[in-house]
């Protein structure tokens, strides 16, 4: 087998004595075909067009001699690295490393990130990514051909980012372009590019920064903890009927929001939940059909420091347009809208009703829908801690639908 494989990084700068020195022992050489090109790689060395990663490896694997990868940037970020180091190659792996693209990008933009998000789009990850995009207010997007700068801002109708696009990164040919989202889909982009993309609440300089990468400014909350009472986000009206700060909490905890999921809010009131589910990093759409709800919600997400989309509109009807949800909370509707959302397939619809029957005909809905049912009886009683005497009392039915086709 190879004797060593090194991995060298590349970012278009001169490569360095350790990287020169070993692609002059090198017998074998993989990297794509910018890399090959270089005139450090020996004459006389095999050279491994590099698609698959696995195959170059197992390649690599057999060669008797030295062996050198080249790739763009850090390689062990998001890089080559993983998997040349995987247990069944058996390769012992040096690295090289560069500038990664995305510090590169950011360097292009003058801007800092150590708040800033970082995701991979490929064709099969692509709506994740889309959906940290409304979540976060800073975003770096490495990109692949198929899920790229217009496919991030069709995916990303209705809001409003600004994109900055750098194209071919350390090379002769390398373009940053900024502009709105909305105008990035009417254009044709160069590969390899990494997206910078970046707006929504929270998204101004701030002076001194945080402590922790991956964060932004206003993590974790000034308020701590979850499903806060309503009091907490100032709306200054009394919660609903079904809608205690109990019956939210189990609705959170039975939702399971996480980055990287599409939540639907659907009868959002006030915006509690939906301000909730966005600081688990999840992105949201709230939906109401009143005006006045639409307002409460868009302020109460002002106040927790997150990001939501709010839509005014009466489901079922409205659901048509949106995007593919992850996960559902239904403050309203009944059955029609159980259905509709069964009908999109989310891994988890929660909702609930105040009456049995009303609570067997959702159950009974969301059953036929493909999900096994689950429904518990909530009793909260709020106490008046100063007479330790009864305030509020608060009974509700829990119904939570969890996919079946999916694993639990």
């Amino acid at each position: 087998m190879a004797d060593r494989v090194t991995v060298i990084g590349w970012d278009g700068s001169p490569l360095t004595a350790a990287a020169r020195s070993a692609l002059a022992a090198a017998t074998l050489v993989a990297g794509a075909a910018h890399h090959l090109a270089l005139p450090e790689v020996p004459a006389g060395a095999e050279r491994i067009r590099l698609g698959s990663v696995d195959l170059a490896a197992r390649r690599i694997a057999g060669h008797r001699g030295s062996a050198v990868v080249l790739a763009d940037g850090d390689p062990g970020f998001f890089g080559v690295v993983r998997t040349l180091r995987a247990p069944e190659h058996g390769l012992e792996v040096e690295v090289v490393p560069a500038v990664s693209s995305v510090a590169t990008a950011f360097a292009r933009a003058a801007m800092p990130w150590d708040d800033a998000q970082i995701v991979v789009a490929h064709r099969r990850t692509l709506r994740r990514a889309v959906n940290v995009c409304r979540a976060h207010s800073k975003v770096a997007v490495l990109t692949s051909p198929g899920a790229g700068p217009a496919e991030l801002a069709l995916l990303l109708e209705g809001v409003h980012r600004t994109f900055v696009i750098c194209e071919e990164l350390g090379t002769d040919r390398e373009q940053v372009t900024v502009l709105t989202s909305d105008k990035a889909a009417d254009h044709v982009w160069r590969d390899p590019n990494v997206v910078i993309v970046i707006g929504g609440p929270g998204s101004a300089a701030v002076q001194g920064g945080g402590w922790i990468a991956g964060r932004e400014p206003g993590y974790p909350p000034a308020v701590r903890g979850w499903a806060l009472p309503s009091h907490a986000h100032a709306h200054g009206e009394e919660p609903g009927e079904g809608a205690s700060v109990q019956l939210r909490a189990a609705q959170l905890a039975r939702l399971g929001p996480r980055i990287g999921d599409l939540v639907w809010d659907i009868g959002s009131g006030s915006g509690e939940l939906a301000a909730e589910a966005a600081r688990f990093g999840a992105a949201v759409i709230a939906v109401d059909a009143d005006p006045g709800a639409c307002g409460r919600t868009d302020a109460t997400a002002r106040r927790s420091g997150v990001q939501l989309q709010v839509v005014q509109g009466r489901a079922p009807h409205v659901l048509e347009r949106l995007p593919e949800p992850d996960v559902v909370r239904i403050g309203g509707g009944g059955v029609p809208v159980v259905t509709a959302c069964a009908d999109r397939r989310p891994e988890r619809i929660v909702t609930h009703a105040s009456t049995r029957d009303e609570a067997e005909a959702i159950g009974a809905a969301l059953g036929a829908g493909g999900y096994a049912v689950e429904c518990a009886l909530l009793q909260s009683v709020e106490m008046d801690t100063a007479a330790w005497a009864e305030r509020e009392r608060s009974v509700v039915f829990l119904l939570s639908g969890r996919r079946l086709d999916r694993a639990p």
